[in-house]
């Protein structure tokens, strides 16, 4: 037994050598110098966090799409990552939604507008990984990502999430509605909207999936929420403008089906005028989701483009959520090892029970009806 004992101590020795110097350590076939950025799965392919910060500094530039400085704090995150790096972030259509941010990946492929990144609903990153569009990368914090909210294979990864909530303008609404039952009321004809189109744009997937779930449908049945639109439609109360703080300060959308942490906003950027907006997690239909981080496979920066996965993930990355009430993924993990921000945790809205997420295949199921249903029940 001894003589195994001193060939893997040496072995081990030998790694440590090569760390030393930059090289990658021994996993199996033994040492391997480092990659290029466009092929790293790990900072440690590329020789180290240092090595990638470099490469992408040298890049200077990152490509991103459909990201609006006020939703879940992309404003901070954005002015955080240029300051720490010296990288010029480019944010293009920032009002985009997820199939959008797919679709730029095959329109662009090859070309330097390319998005280096993308930020989607988890059914339409699972969707972009089944096009081959991702590329596979392991940020450090990875293995403290639960298993539910990321693929296995690493081509991407949620990063922050929240619950479907209702917004109301009390200001505007006499008695604001509760939960999905409130809403179709005959008082709230023309009031009520969602964030887009469900079969493009996350947020709205998201509010048809938790009316499903509040009028008897399930992880595996969608088709009540669907169900459940086609009725405010025709009730007059469906209002399609897409809720923001403009379209709430001018009356238009003094009801929104929204995730929390962009209802909760409101409240901040549209303090000091005559709108009192109040935000209610319905009883009858809670439904939580998070988003997914993913990396262009052709990233025209793919040093910089993994630097951002990085930091999106870090404690700092992940706080920074908090400022506009995201909720992080890794608020768990870091609750445990001291790094969350309490203060800011601490202004989130209780929500009894632990949430429950669909699985892959019902989220793809779910989609396709929403494909192939929404318009004809509900119009565009």
């Amino acid at each position: 037994m001894a003589p195994h004992h001193r060939v893997r101590t040496g072995a081990v020795l030998c790694c440590l050598g090569l760390v030393t110097l930059g090289l990658v350590a021994c996993q199996g076939g033994g040492p391997t110098r480092p990659v290029a950025p466009s092929r790293a799965g790990s900072a440690a392919e590329v020789g180290g966090t240092a090595a990638l910060i470099r490469a992408a500094k040298k890049e200077g530039r990152l490509n991103t799409i459909a990201l609006p400085r006020q939703w879940a704090n992309y404003g901070g995150l954005i002015d955080g990552f240029e300051k720490k790096y010296g990288i010029k972030v480019v944010v293009d259509d920032p009002n985009g939604h997820s199939s959008q941010e797919i679709e730029a990946l095959k329109r662009y492929r090859g070309q330097r507008r390319a998005p280096d990144v993308i930020d989607v609903g988890d059914t339409f990153a699972q969707s972009a990984a089944r096009q081959n569009l991702l590329a596979p990368y392991r940020v450090a914090q990875f293995d403290e990502i639960p298993p539910d909210q990321k693929d296995a294979d690493a081509r991407w990864y949620n990063n922050y999430g929240g619950y479907i909530s209702i917004g109301c303008d009390a200001s505007r609404v006499r008695s604001c509605p509760e939960s999905f039952a409130d809403l179709l009321r005959p008082e709230y004809k023309g009031m009520v909207s969602i964030h887009g189109d469900p079969s493009s744009a996350g947020s709205a997937f998201a509010a048809v999936y938790a009316a499903a779930l509040a009028n008897g449908g399930s992880f595996d049945n969608i088709q009540p929420g669907i169900d459940f639109f086609a009725r405010l439609d025709k009730a007059g109360n469906y209002h399609r403008a897409e809720p923001g703080p403009a379209t709430i300060a001018e009356g238009k959308t003094p009801i929104s089906i929204e995730w929390d942490y962009l209802n909760l906003q409101h409240i901040d950027r549209l303090r000091g005028t005559n709108v009192k907006w109040k935000v209610s997690i319905p009883f009858d239909g809670s439904f939580s989701q998070y988003y997914a981080m993913a990396i262009n496979k052709n990233a025209p920066h793919p040093a910089a483009a993994r630097l951002w996965e990085e930091y999106l993930f870090s404690p700092e990355g992940q706080n920074l959520r908090l400022v506009d009430y995201a909720r992080p993924v890794l608020m768990a993990a870091m609750a445990k090892n001291g790094t969350l921000d309490k203060a800011l945790a601490a202004r989130l809205p209780t929500v009894e029970g632990t949430p429950q997420f669909p699985t892959e295949a019902q989220l793809n199921k779910a989609l396709r009806t929403v494909r192939a249903q929404w318009a004809k029940a509900v119009g565009r």
